[in-house]
């Protein structure tokens, strides 16, 4: 069994039950000559990462590169309590709760997830989910539209350092119903938002300002003055959340004077594991005053004329999700089983569970970066504090390089040249709590033997590597 849940409480009720004193006694039956005794080979119990990592190496099973790519999609150790618990069938199997009395785990399950998410984000409502990251940033521009009455030109300031995949979904939902797109530059230097970009739109009829927190090439933005600058200029400020970087940075509802007034992103670094390209999740969470512009399911928690608590849907009628025309969104789906995974593996790690993840991720990330950066050629081209990704320059062909470590069994990074041409010999870079010492030595290690192999042959010109 990859989860055993009973506790010594359990154990000892059922133990009593039966009248037995000790597990000992429901084998008292096999003589002593036959029994093995301690086991003398096994060794010194370990943790739960640690052993799922032993029987990966001895599964003999190929296909699992050594990963050090993230761009949206993140590699985290997942305790196997969680889909132990989240495929039961009382889970696996629910729809949509419309019937309240018939759904009260499940509803509970959702409540749990957006109390949880409201405690991440600093906001004040959240809803159950949305179908990804990148489309659940496309429903909050569209609720922004709704939300910011005042604004009329429907005009939304979008970053070059917002997930270019992000941008493209957003544009392509979002262009047909009449929005304009505005992109604001990158800072060269430090992977930022340039903010001087923002002063082309002073005074100007502005909806809504999209801040990445990080940002796609894992800069930390400066997002209390971007917020700032947003409510300043009558805009809604939407922030684009990881929501492991959270338990160790300000919260969106925190940033500036006011906070955000929408927040979303992507679940999956919430107890989703990489799966082929899904399925994932995203969320969302607003500022009390936009709750009836919120998209997606949202759960209360009331009493009955019992005065017994129970959970129901709120603020939406079953005709909201069934009929387009009274809809606040058409592409709002229910991932209900991701959210229930993310909502148990938020419960097992607690805040400081979630807080030690982000803080290994960073100090593994810094550690990869110093060690590839040690080989002459290879330079990390922003200066901005970062969380765990970062941006290296490489002097092969980045994409060429990422093919030969693929062939070595590492999956090296994203090539970035495909959605910015002036990072063409850039490759994104992420380490995350999975990996050890040895990993990123051995990245290191492979990724030296390739530019040497690049002098010697000629491809490039000579580059000696530490």
């Amino acid at each position: 069994m990859p989860f055993i849940p009973h506790t010594d409480d359990d154990i000892q009720s059922m133990l009593a039950a039966i009248g037995a004193n000790s597990i000992d006694d429901l084998f008292d039956e096999i003589p002593a000559d036959l029994r093995c005794g301690p086991l003398a080979h096994v060794p010194e119990r370990a943790s739960e990462m640690q052993i799922s990592r032993i029987m990966h190496q001895r599964a003999e099973q190929d296909g699992q590169p050594l990963n050090f790519a993230g761009a949206g999609a993140y590699e985290h150790h997942i305790p196997a309590a969680v889909w132990q618990i989240t495929t039961r069938g009382e889970f696996y199997s629910a729809y949509t709760p419309y019937q309240a009395e018939a759904s009260q785990g499940t509803l509970q399950v959702i409540y749990e997830y957006q109390t949880m998410l409201c405690g991440l984000t600093g906001m004040d409502v959240s809803n159950a989910s949305l179908y990804d990251g990148a489309t659940a940033l496309a429903e909050a521009v569209l609720m922004a539209v709704r939300g910011n009455r005042k604004s009329k030109s429907k005009v939304v300031l979008l970053p070059d350092t917002v997930h270019p995949l992000y941008r493209e979904v957003t544009q392509a939902i979002c262009a047909t119903q009449g929005l304009v797109f505005k992109a604001l530059p990158m800072d060269g230097e430090t992977g930022q938002i340039k903010r001087s970009a923002l002063n082309d739109f002073a005074g100007e009829d502005i909806t809504a300002l999209i801040i990445p927190q990080p940002n796609f090439f894992g800069r930390f933005e400066v997002v209390d003055k971007l917020t700032d600058w947003a409510h300043d200029n009558g805009a809604l400020a939407i922030a684009v959340v990881n929501p492991l970087a959270l338990a160790v940075t300000k919260s969106p509802g925190t940033w500036g004077q006011k906070g955000v007034d929408i927040t979303c992103g992507e679940g999956q670094p919430l107890g989703s594991p990489l799966s082929s390209g899904g399925p994932y999740f995203g969320f969302m969470a607003c500022k009390q005053a936009l709750v009836r512009q919120l998209p997606g399911r949202i759960v209360g928690r009331t009493v009955d004329l019992d005065d017994k608590p129970g959970f129901a849907l709120t603020l939406q009628a079953r005709e909201q999700h069934i009929r387009r025309s009274k809809a606040t969104s058409n592409i709002c789906t229910n991932q209900g089983l991701l959210v229930t995974a993310a909502t148990i593996h938020m419960a097992i790690l607690g805040p400081e569970g979630l807080a030690q993840v982000a803080r290994a991720s960073m100090a593994n990330t810094k550690q990869l970066v110093a060690a590839l950066t040690r080989l002459h050629g290879v330079e990390q081209v922003f200066d901005a504090a970062g969380f765990h990704e970062a941006v290296l320059r490489v002097p092969s062909d980045a994409q060429a390089l990422l093919d030969r470590l693929g062939d070595a069994g590492i999956v090296g990074g994203v090539a970035l040249g495909r959605w910015f041409p002036d990072l063409a010999d850039c490759i994104l870079v992420c380490a995350t709590e999975t990996k050890i010492e040895q990993d990123i030595q051995h990245y290191a290690d492979t990724l030296a033997t390739l530019i040497q192999s690049d002098i010697d042959t000629g491809v490039q010109p000579a580059v000696a590597y530490a």
